[in-house]
């Protein structure tokens, strides 16, 4: 579920750039599902690996290789940097969206072959983790601290100088995330409200279809 959801959020940066004008990401062999051409070595392997083992397994960070793009193919560049910055974050709603669909079908699928509810039961916890992983994507994504693409979203937003400011952000890379991550946790997990609200809605709309303890597999 999570391979799935990073690599359809990066793909959906390349498909939306393309639509836009900009075909580096189809040249490149990154406009493809196949989730080999997506990973990072230091943020989808070394990173993540090295933050289990400090924290004892209670923290882990990582994420995909980031789709190239070239803005100044655009045809429109502050339309093409909206439409190809919100392309991920709106896909892993749209796939929690979906598996909250699948979660409450299997429900009454259950409901009308009682002997099918040990598989599916299975099947709806799978779907919980793609609920979660995806909603938690789509918010993360969406703070507005460089690089992620809720800073793209703000950059124009702002008045020139002061975008060009924020923007700058972005030489520092990952570090200003960290350092929030690290340094100030309780800042993070403020940022992600709307996360913590979505997935306690869509728990409760499709708590009425649930199966075995699917809806329990977070504590």
């Amino acid at each position: 579920m999570l391979v799935f959801a990073m690599v359809a959020h990066e793909y959906a940066h390349g498909a939306a750039a393309l639509s836009q004008g900009d075909d580096t990401a189809l040249m490149l062999g990154r406009l493809t599902l196949n989730p080999v051409p997506h990973i990072d070595p230091w943020m989808s392997l070394i990173l993540p690996g090295l933050l289990f083992w400090s924290t004892g397994g209670k923290f882990v960070l990582g994420g995909a290789k980031p789709v190239p793009v070239t803005p100044r193919k655009y045809r429109n560049y502050r339309r093409g940097d909206i439409i190809v910055s919100a392309a991920g974050v709106v896909t892993n709603l749209g796939l929690a969206l979906v598996c909250a669909l699948l979660f409450a079908l299997l429900g009454l699928i259950a409901g009308g072959a009682p002997a099918s509810a040990p598989v599916l039961d299975t099947a709806q916890r799978m779907l919980m983790w793609g609920i979660w992983l995806n909603v938690l994507l789509c918010f993360f994504n969406l703070i507005p601290i460089p690089p992620l693409d809720g800073s793209h979203i703000v950059y124009h937003l702002l008045p020139a100088r002061a975008g060009a400011a924020y923007r700058s952000i972005n030489r520092f890379g990952i570090l200003p995330l960290l350092a929030i991550v690290f340094f100030f946790p309780r800042l993070l997990s403020v940022l992600l409200t709307p996360a913590w609200a979505g997935l306690g809605l869509l728990t409760r709309l499709i708590a009425p279809y649930q199966i075995g303890t699917g809806l329990g597999i977070f504590g």
